[in-house]
């Protein structure tokens, strides 16, 4: 018996897509709630962090990008209320309590000891200024003076005169371009960076990077100002690109799955490849079990495919419709693969193909089982993939949980109790080689459990976690490892070791 070939013209075609030069991408806007975004980055010598904004952006804001080994320096500790501990932007308020200084309006506060320079940290910060309208210089006259309205004229301030005259009561727009550090990978300007291309941050070491944003309320450049004024609000949209030493727009803590799903495919293919010489030396003694099994490891190969490549899709065009259904497709597989398992595991344990040749009406029972655990598997893999889980009530939730749970149960239930039936009725007859391949794979069944438990254990503490500030820094590289990868990879195993006791061989029917 031959298994059936994988798709071989989808794989080349897959592993061909284009991939043009391209980054994680993270939209920003002046109405977000978190005023930070973090990402895991994998670093070499062409990495980085860049941020751009449209043009309809305008007014001021405040911007930090860092890695987060330096988070305990950023702001300023101003109170010891848990939930406001720090003061992270410089304001005027924080110019008079004495956390900042006049120099430092409008920026994130970097508050480093001593022993520390600047120049130690990862730290690039800036007060940024959009120029909308040739408005960039009175914004950023009018930003100030907001800030440090107790230095203002009550008569007014003089209008300074056209020319280079150097005036206290005016002060420039900085570039950014002459006031910086050479010293340093990403030196801050010392002034007001006005916008006028994107903001590149140079990445050279692996680490957990963030870029927060703080929008700069603008004061009116007035005598003083009233308590009916309307302060300036900024409003901005843009993009942080996240520039990993891979092509491509997937976040870094997934791109490690394009990967192992290829690498997934290439031990399924050597297996199939084994298997296919054993089916063929042995193709007058194939047993149906066997069958069953060549059908099952070829659809594994078809999934690992699929899956490699819904991830190469991923990186070269990002999320979108197209996504969706490709990601839907994949769920489908996985459901297939689940339910094609599972009946695989209660004919084996019902003794199919070594106790007995055939399992009459109970087979069709098993099928029924089967088919219904797949169907229900679709209807949860889709449930996942559309519906919201805030705001879903929890009654349509249980509509897509609870079916897959009875089916799942039901098989786990009958496979335990057709295993130790047929070893019990094996042990009576003394068919020790027989008994010996079952109590292996209940062996196999309860070393897979405990693994489970296990892992489950050291999910469980790793996710609970997931509130804390710093889990996303601690758990970025391994993430895919807790979610998709050791499952995979123990069901490899189990294929396999299930596979090796039920392999073609002469003595397939003694």
């Amino acid at each position: 018996m031959l298994l059936p070939h994988c798709p071989w013209l989808f794989l080349f075609s897959v592993s061909f897509l284009s991939l043009s030069v391209s980054a994680y991408e993270v939209p920003v806007s002046d109405k977000d709630y978190d005023r930070q975004i973090c990402s895991g980055m994998w670093a070499n010598q062409n990495t980085f962090i860049n941020a751009t904004f449209d043009s309809s952006s305008q007014g001021q804001l405040a911007m930090v990008i860092y890695e987060w080994g330096d988070m305990p320096f950023l702001g300023k500790v101003t109170s010891t209320v848990n939930d406001m501990p720090k003061t992270y932007v410089c304001t005027s308020d924080a110019v008079r309590g004495g956390y900042c200084t006049n120099s430092q309006l409008g920026r994130f506060i970097v508050d480093l000891p001593e022993s520390k320079s600047l120049n130690e940290t990862s730290f690039w910060s800036a007060r940024v200024s959009f120029p909308r309208n040739g408005t960039a210089s009175r914004m950023s006259e009018s930003s100030d003076a907001a800030s440090t309205g107790f230095w203002d004229n009550p008569e007014g301030n003089p209008t300074p005169p056209k020319g280079n005259y150097t005036s206290p009561w005016r002060r420039g727009v900085a570039s950014g371009v002459h006031l910086r550090r050479d010293d340093a990978l990403n030196p801050s300007p010392s002034g007001i960076l006005s916008y006028t291309q994107p903001i590149q941050y140079k990445v050279r070491k692996t680490g957990y990077y963030c870029v927060a944003i703080v929008p700069v309320t603008i004061l009116p450049n007035t005598a003083r100002q009233a308590s009916t004024d309307v302060p300036y609000h900024p409003t901005y949209t843009g993009t942080v690109f996240f520039r990993n030493k891979f092509d491509g727009k997937l976040p870094a803590t997934d791109y490690p799955k394009v990967n192992f799903y290829f690498a997934m495919f290439i031990i399924y293919a050597v297996v199939a490849c084994g298997w296919s010489w054993l089916c063929y030396k042995n193709l007058q003694d194939l047993l149906p079990i066997q069958y069953y099994l060549s059908s099952l490891l070829g659809f594994l190969i078809i999934e690992m495919v699929a899956n490699w490549a819904y991830y190469r899709y991923l990186n070269a065009h990002g999320r979108g419709a197209a996504s969706t259904v490709f990601l839907i497709v994949v769920a489908i597989l996985d459901a297939g693969r689940n339910a094609l398992s599972f009946f695989l595991l209660l004919v084996v344990s019902l003794g199919l193909s070594v106790v007995r040749e055939n399992l009459g009406k109970t087979m069709i029972k098993c099928q029924v089982l089967a088919v219904a655990h797949f169907l229900f598997g679709v209807l949860y893999a889709v449930g996942i993939v559309e519906l919201e889980f805030e705001s879903t009530s929890a009654l349509i939730l249980l509509l897509f949980v609870v079916p897959l749970a009875f089916t799942l149960s039901g098989f786990l239930l009958w496979i335990l109790y057709a295993l130790n039936a047929t070893i019990t009725q094996l042990a009576a007859r003394k068919q020790h080689y027989k008994l010996s391949m079952f109590r292996w794979l209940h062996r196999i069944l309860l070393l897979t459990v405990l693994v489970i438990a296990i892992f489950f254990v050291v999910s469980s503490l790793t996710f609970s976690g997931r509130l804390a500030e710093d889990y996303g820094a601690k758990s970025w590289k391994v993430q895919w490892w807790l979610l998709d990868g050791w499952l995979a990879l123990l069901y490899l195993v189990d294929f396999a070791a299930i596979a090796w006791l039920w392999r073609p061989s002469p003595n397939n029917r003694r």
